[in-house]
């Protein structure tokens, strides 16, 4: 009986652990997705969301969010002037998440648009619950599968905690709730890194790798297809496979020739519908090398775009340097990830150990120079372009388990045993408690106004859905400076505003002629409200009268137009469309042909 009893208690505090960490994982989940959900807030989120819903209505990789830069490649494709309708092919994100996400839709029904319509008392709208619930299902499969990864790695104790600091990682549940694809690529990412670490664990007992590596290589190139930045981590994967794993050299090869298959249909796609096989997502470069991606995306003609590669592999060194900056929040702020770094000087004894931080520190490396080159906002953790959270699990347990064996060598812990998993629970305190103790603050908000409000500036959802697509006919296209939010929650076709007054004359004419007339000017907070005003005017230069009006006009209490109508070009313009709706006070202005007044 005696021998019998430590065993019970052990398996009594595993099922107990367990219990607790199921328990606080359904908490959180409910607790993020149905009382402090605020819904989307990322503009490539609501664009995966809207073309994700025309995927689920039997439309194919179709957009209602024009790119003016995409009208001019339509236009190159024909030898002929572009059709306004023809440009709505999306050759910008990935496919597989919004294929995954046209599923969730369909599955609720969500390819109906009108039976999910908001009311006035409506702040968060219903479908971006559905978005931000798949986010959070891949999530948790990911942390399940880190879970098993990384005690097969190291051990369960350190598995667990890795799971546990993963759960209350902040910036994993901030990157849920913003529409993007980087929990489903977490996912994706995870189940590569299993196989990896099975062909390194093969390779180091002097067994063929073909089989794991090739998985490893099947679920890196879903990955690509799910983020076209990912191609960087295959590459560092491939150069690892080629000289490390057996057969050396063929795995390497075959897995480009795997990543290549599964991509090579989405980049025909491309090279049909834009003349590339990069499409328009190659333009996202301009982000990291020069000048603005939202500015070469609203141009019409690429050859006004300037891309400056003078002394182009210094910028790269450096801008891939300046990113240590930030490490540690684009981590998730997890207190031992950037340890792994120094666990990379530590000898572990089991050959596999060793060997898979050398592959994971090349793919992170190759990542992170690919996150230079396209661009990563300084300061945004949940930027679309953020790949640094895939690594965090795996850098996180590496940097725990050398805590660990530190912490084992200190004399204090063998004469003090409470003290043996003291480091864990520094660890998870650490890492956690910021968000454990940002909760009860953001509950009691929530309690106390009664509603969750939504992202203003510079997102109204109820604006959007019921208000200005009471204004606009389905065949008809708005106007405006954050296209993904009309096309998303207004459902209505949105043509992202063209650099030049010109240009915009001369789609408008265009579009016209093909029954499809523009319908009215959106401005709204995103051009006017998220940049300081010399930002402003650099990026919209001769619409800065027109998106800067709305400011003009709170400030001296006036109607809209105050400002704008003082510049010749625009007062014409505005002329045409000479009904300004405020949706949200003069901040959310739509300048319509109609002058229908119906607000929500």
């Amino acid at each position: 009986m005696s021998a019998a009893e430590p065993s019970s208690s052990i398996d009594a505090g595993i099922i107990i652990r367990r219990v607790v960490f199921f328990i606080l994982l359904i908490g959180l989940s409910l607790l993020y997705l149905l009382v402090t959900f605020r819904g989307l807030d990322s503009p490539n989120g609501m664009d995966q969301a809207q073309i994700a819903r025309e995927i689920a209505r039997n439309k194919s990789f179709t957009t209602k969010v024009l790119r003016p830069v995409s009208v001019w490649q339509n236009g190159e494709i024909r030898e002929a002037e572009p059709v306004i309708k023809n440009s709505n092919r999306d050759t910008y994100h990935a496919p597989l998440h919004p294929v995954l996400l046209s599923w969730a839709l369909k599955l609720v029904g969500g390819d109906d648009a009108d039976k999910w319509r908001m009311t006035e008392t409506d702040t968060v709208y219903k479908l971006d619950r559905v978005i931000a619930a798949t986010a959070v299902i891949c999530f948790l499969m990911a942390i399940g599968v880190n879970y098993l990864l990384i005690s097969r790695i190291f051990d369960p104790k350190i598995g667990g905690v890795t799971a546990l600091l993963m759960l209350l990682c902040d910036l994993n549940w901030k990157f849920s709730q913003t529409g993007l694809p980087q929990m489903f690529m977490l996912l994706l990412f995870s189940c590569a890194c299993l196989f990896a670490y099975k062909a390194i664990e093969a390779t180091s007992e002097g067994r063929i790798a073909l089989i794991p590596a090739l998985l490893a290589a099947a679920f890196l190139g879903l990955l690509a297809l799910t983020h076209w930045l990912a191609i960087w981590i295959v590459l560092g994967f491939a150069i690892y496979a080629g000289f490390f794993l057996r057969p050396r050299g063929a795995i390497g090869l075959a897995a480009l020739a795997v990543v290549l298959l599964l991509a090579i249909v989405p980049l025909l796609k491309n090279k049909q519908y834009s003349g590339t096989m990069g499409g328009t997502a190659i333009l996202a470069v301009f982000n990291g090398l020069g000048g603005s991606e939202d500015s070469v995306m609203r141009t019409y003609n690429l050859q006004d775009a300037y891309l400056p590669l003078q002394n182009l592999p210094f910028k790269i060194v450096r801008t891939t340097i300046l990113q240590a900056g930030n490490l540690f929040t684009n981590l998730g702020s997890l207190l031992t990830a950037p340890l792994f770094f120094l666990a990379l000087l530590h000898p572990f004894k089991r050959k596999s150990i060793a060997n898979f931080r050398w592959c994971l520190l090349l793919m992170w490396l190759f990542g992170a120079v690919g996150m230079a080159i396209f661009g990563l906002k300084e300061g945004a953790a949940t930027d679309s372009n953020q790949l640094h959270i895939l690594f965090a699990p795996l850098f996180a347990a590496y940097g725990l388990a050398l805590v660990a064996i530190l912490w084992s060598r200190l004399q204090i812990i063998s004469k003090i045993p409470p003290l043996r998993n003291a480091h864990f629970v520094a660890v998870i305190l650490i890492s956690g408690g910021p968000m454990v103790l940002d909760l009860p603050r953001q509950v009691r908000e929530v309690g106390r106004t009664g509603t969750v409000p939504p992202h203003w500036p510079p997102y109204y959802p109820a604006a959007l859905n019921i208000g200005l697509a009471s204004q606009v006919r389905e065949d008809e296209i708005v106007v405006t400076d954050q296209p993904w939010a009309v096309a998303w929650y207004a459902d209505r076709t949105a043509l992202w505003l063209p650099n030049r007054i010109s240009v915009f004359k001369e789609l408008e004419a265009l579009s016209a002629t093909q029954d499809s007339p523009f319908a009215g000017l959106l401005i709204s907070p995103y051009s006017h409200s998220t940049r300081v005003l010399p930002g402003v005017y650099n990026e919209y230069e001769e619409w800065a009268p027109l998106i800067l009006d709305g400011w003009a006009s709170v400030s001296t209490r006036s109607l809209p137009g105050t400002l704008a109508k003082l510049d010749p070009e625009l007062r014409t313009i505005l002329t045409r469309y000479p009904n300004p709706v405020r949706f949200v006070d003069n901040l959310l202005v739509f300048w319509s042909v109609s002058g229908n007044s119906n607000t929500p």
